[in-house]
Formats: C-alpha cells, structure tokens, sequence
C-alpha cells in the first residue's frame, strides 16, 4: 500500500531557462545532501530529442521516529537513477526518478513534466507526479499520513501552486529490472517507453 500525489505548480521563468537550470542544479549550496551526479547514458535521438539516464547519490537524513527503529548502521547514502526526455521543439523536459536501494523501507518514484505554458512563453508549468510506498509493515500507514514534500528549490521559485489529491493510478513498472540497466539498444528502447 502506498501514497499518490499529485501537483502543479507554475514558474515564473521562461522553459529555456528552467531548462539549464535543471542541468545546472548539482552540485549547489542549498542541495549539500547530494554527493554525486554521473551521466550513464546519453543520446540525440534522430528525431532531435536528448534521452539521459543519471545516477544520483544522496544522504537523507531519516525522520526522528525512524532513527529510533532502523539500526543506526543502515547505510544513508541512497542511489536514484533519473531518466529524463528533452523535446526541444514542444519545449518538454519529461523526467522519471526512483531509488534503487532501500526499496523495502520506502520506494519513491517521481515524474515531472516542465512545459512551456503557451498562453505566457515567460512563464513554466511543472506537472509532478509521485508514488511512495513501503514493503514493511506498519510503515506503509505513516507514509499514508505525510503531507507532500515540495522541493525548497521548486517552492522558491514557484509563483502559484494548485496541488490535487486526484484517485491514485497504478504505481508505475518497476524500472530498475535488469532488463533496463543495460545500456544498449534496447536499454534506449526501454528508456523512451518508460514515459
């Protein structure tokens, strides 16, 4: 069992912008608990799109309540792997996120939508969608009741924030299966149908 949420938010700077600021967000002083950002995987697809697959590592720090019930030498480093489509035409960065360890305290799997808003070319939306669930018991209840977090980059920048607790879809497939870890052909494949 797990938690669906759903926001939109619109930012005020145009998509190009937004853009070079996604690329440029690692490393920066306000993200210190992001330690490492490697590029797996690059490509200009012959229909002008930028398909990336990164690697990211990062240490959260666990919430008070689960530092008294994990033990203290779990490992904190946490490794995510983000997939993102860039269409420079539609003026679109689709992004997919998800940790690859941890996964039986808590699975977290995010897609954002950045569009250029048509009506005000000056102006960004972000579409942002998230699953998080838990495979232990008694956890999956606690994650029910947490409220959304917001990034503190994204909520700076926002001008105004619509957020909907629509019916939750499905969790989406598991995209860390080994099938999609290779970087080959059909890894592009892959990558291109996750979203």
């Amino acid at each position: 069992m797990g938690r669906y949420f759903h926001s939109e938010i619109d930012i005020k700077s145009p998509w190009h912008q937004v853009l070079a600021a996604f690329w440029r967000r690692y490393p920066n002083p306000y993200s210190t608990h992001v330690l490492t950002e490697d590029v797996l995987y690059r490509e200009v697809t012959p229909s002008n799109h930028l398909l990336s697959r990164r690697l990211l590592t990062k240490t959260n720090r666990l919430p008070g309540w689960a530092e008294h019930v994990f033990p203290r030498h779990m490992a904190r480093a946490v490794y995510v792997l983000e997939d993102s489509i860039v269409d420079p035409h539609a003026h679109t960065l689709i992004t997919k996120t998800w940790n690859l360890n941890h996964n039986k305290l808590m699975t977290v799997v995010e897609r954002c939508l950045f569009e250029e808003d048509r009506s005000r070319p000056s102006w960004t939306k972000l579409s942002r969608e998230a699953w998080i669930s838990s495979a232990i018991y008694g956890l999956a209840r606690p994650i029910q009741l947490r409220r959304p977090l917001i990034s503190l980059a994204t909520s700076r920048q926002r001008s105004t924030s619509h957020s909907h607790h629509r019916p939750r879809p499905p969790l989406p497939r598991n995209p860390s299966s080994s099938s999609e870890r290779r970087l080959t052909d059909s890894a592009r494949v892959e990558l291109v149908h996750l979203f």
